[in-house]
């Protein structure tokens, strides 16, 4: 199958350093920044929006429905194509747009290459940084892409389409189950922000304990002691995405300090603040860093199940709100965390929740493993598209 290098068929777009202190809380632009683009689509749970006034001269950063968005800087290499649910919008640094130059690309067969492991991992390869990868504009547009005829092209999308219509599918399931969760929990509990049952309210000290994980240094990244560790974005709403860990250097202090048990919950300091997760021993021997809030219970007083969906119903019903940020990134520190007031119910309630949430758990896992199959043959098609199998 012939190749060719991205500028040729491609362009380039990087974004513009729009400046944090003019963000507003609404009736703005959106500004898509390298948080909002996830493998394979955009997300947006904590928007900045850019006064209209200051984007009107800013044509050549603004997006379409369908633009391609690729991640420079952290998980780099990471595409998504644009909703029409988000525009207006533009984009800011750190984040680049790649699109066809004309139509002899299908736009559709450069986001589902771009969208592969395989582009993924070289990105992530021949990106600098310690700390923090960085990717080359330079480099994407030297990188050589394959480019069959476009009727082959469009025959290559459409299978791959309806492979991640599968994957959607999928998805939406995995998410139906925790919004039943979520129905349950305000069925039991009611209104965590509201209190309308008139639970005693206390504070974290009152049940637990909680601390930030080692700061990130550049220099720790080689030793003899390298091992995983969870950063913001691998903490999502009740799971971990685990496929892209990073590696520093814990020594023997620091494996007393920021080790994981089971039961423990990882929490986002800044971001979309408050995103947490009740680590599982997803795999042995794992850390975090600064970014993350590591929260240990006193179970006879307060549950993980509890603990991580009432942070949930906080978030979702502006519970963190005065901790948000129009100018800058959101956080929530830890004397803020520790500050917090939260309802807390009988700890025999809490139990006949976890029950049911154990259960509805049990079938979550079936769709969470539909889904994980679904995107494993996605991988497969790819691998075997991009090496002209499916001519």
């Amino acid at each position: 199958m012939q190749k060719v290098k991205i500028s040729k068929v491609c362009k380039i777009s990087n974004g513009f350093a729009f400046k944090s202190d003019k963000y507003v809380g609404s009736n703005g632009a959106r500004i898509i920044r390298i948080t909002n683009v996830q493998k394979g689509r955009i997300v947006d749970n904590d928007p900045k929006l850019y006064p209209f006034s200051e984007v009107k001269n800013l044509d050549n950063y603004k997006i379409n429905e369908g633009d391609i968005m690729m991640s420079l800087t952290g998980n780099v290499g990471r595409v998504g194509k644009f909703p029409k649910e988000f525009l207006p919008a533009y984009i800011n640094q750190r984040v680049c747009r790649v699109m066809p130059k004309n139509e002899k690309l299908d736009t559709n067969f450069l986001f589902h290459f771009l969208n592969s492991d395989v582009f993924e991992n070289d990105a992530v390869r021949n990106s600098a940084g310690a700390a923090q990868l960085n990717l080359s504009t330079n480099w994407l547009a030297e990188y050589e892409i394959p480019l069959p005829n476009l009727a082959t092209q469009q025959r290559i999308a459409a299978i791959l389409d309806q492979a991640d219509a599968i994957i959607q599918n999928n998805r939406a399931i995995v998410q139906k189950y925790d919004a039943l969760t979520q129905s349950l929990f305000l069925d039991m509990f009611g209104d965590p922000v509201k209190n309308e049952k008139g639970w005693k309210m206390k504070t974290l000290k009152d049940f637990g304990t909680s601390r930030l994980g080692k700061m990130l240094d550049g220099k720790k990244i080689i030793g003899n002691n390298l091992k995983p560790y969870l950063r913001n974005s691998n903490v999502q709403w009740f799971r971990f995405e685990l496929n892209d860990l990073l590696k520093m250097d814990f020594d023997e202090k620091d494996k007393v300090e920021f080790s994981l048990k089971v039961g423990d919950i990882l929490m986002c300091e800044g971001g979309e603040i408050g995103r947490c997760a009740i680590w599982k021993d997803e795999i042995e021997d794992c850390y975090f860093q600064k970014a993350i809030h590591r929260i240990r219970l006193n179970d006879k007083y307060v549950l993980p199940e509890y603990f991580v969906h009432m942070f949930k119903n906080i978030a979702d019903n502006g519970g963190l709100d005065e901790f948000k940020s129009a100018a800058t990134i959101s956080h929530l520190t830890g004397e803020k965390l520790k500050k917090m007031r939260m309802p807390i119910p009988p700890i025999e309630l809490q139990n006949q929740f976890a029950e049911r949430v154990a259960m509805i758990e049990a079938q979550k896992q079936q769709a969470q493993l539909e889904l994980a199959k679904s995107e494993e043959l996605f991988q497969s098609l790819l691998q075997r598209a991009f090496n002209g199998e499916l001519n």
